[in-house]
């Protein structure tokens, strides 16, 4: 299941002073193999949640240091993600607001027009939404309408997508269903008998997002949880899957914002 936050349990609870605002930051420690590099990973989420896994032998003061280190990074992302949530308002579906399409931003442009029946196109930079005129319940028409779009879009673009993908994922023998449902807290999932369901609003994000979504899916094929099997298999066939999904983590609240 490939969530739109992180699920990481809280474990202790640190802070830092940069310029004149503390900033707290979470542990979460994990047990890794003798063989594995001994690493310490600082995230910076959406919600601004800073979370730091290390290893579980690790040094509290080696664990600080590294996030000193890190402290204009760190900053620089909490200021960026702040950014974003000033603007994060509820969609009003009218003329002027953005939309999204396969990374790209759109200015939705409504059109009131008789002689022209319901539509939706991508025209020139906007997303033109075509309404006779004197519509009832303007509002919920066009986001009906362009949530009718964006499935539509979703539909054929993921199941290109998943059949470019099907190759790097050697251990499904045959092509996977999959259905298309918005969701409120993920971008995909992956029933017991192997059936996709990925969620119309990350046809909002860049290809290779959609790509993590659905091979990240794929590996539940192989893998039905979260394991060091799991990771192994998703880092083998897209060994930069953590940068993709930080990406898509970073706008998840603009892609999922109606």
């Amino acid at each position: 299941m490939t969530s739109t936050k992180s699920t990481e349990c809280l474990n202790e609870e640190y802070s830092f002073v940069y310029g004149d605002e503390a900033v707290c930051y979470e542990v979460v420690r994990k047990t890794q193999p003798e063989s594995a590099k001994k690493k310490i990973i600082i995230r910076v989420h959406p919600n601004c949640k800073i979370v730091v896994t290390a290893p579980i032998v690790a040094e509290n003061a080696d664990i600080h240091n590294a996030v000193l280190k890190q402290a204009k990074w760190i900053w620089n992302a909490i200021l960026e993600f702040r950014s974003h949530h000033e603007y994060i308002q509820p969609k009003h579906y009218v003329s002027g607001e953005m939309q999204f399409y396969l990374g790209k931003r759109y200015v939705l442009k409504v059109l009131e027009d008789s002689t022209s029946n319901l539509k939706v196109k991508l025209l020139r930079g906007k997303l033109v939404v075509t309404l006779p005129k004197f519509t009832d319940n303007k509002t919920e028409t066009v986001k009906a309408l362009v949530n009718k779009w964006y499935k539509h879009k979703a539909q054929r673009i993921f199941q290109e997508r998943l059949f470019a993908l099907l190759p790097q994922a050697s251990w499904v023998k045959a092509a996977p269903n999959f259905k298309i449902l918005f969701m409120q807290k993920q971008w995909g999932s992956c029933s017991a008998k192997g059936t996709l369901m990925l969620n119309p609003h990350l046809i909002k994000a860049p290809k290779e997002c959609i790509d993590y979504v659905i091979l990240h899916e794929l590996c539940h094929i192989a893998e039905h949880n979260h394991s060091q099997r799991f990771w192994r298999l998703l880092t083998q066939i897209m060994p930069h899957w953590q940068d993709v999904k930080s990406k898509l983590d970073s706008m998840a609240e603009l892609y999922l914002n109606e």
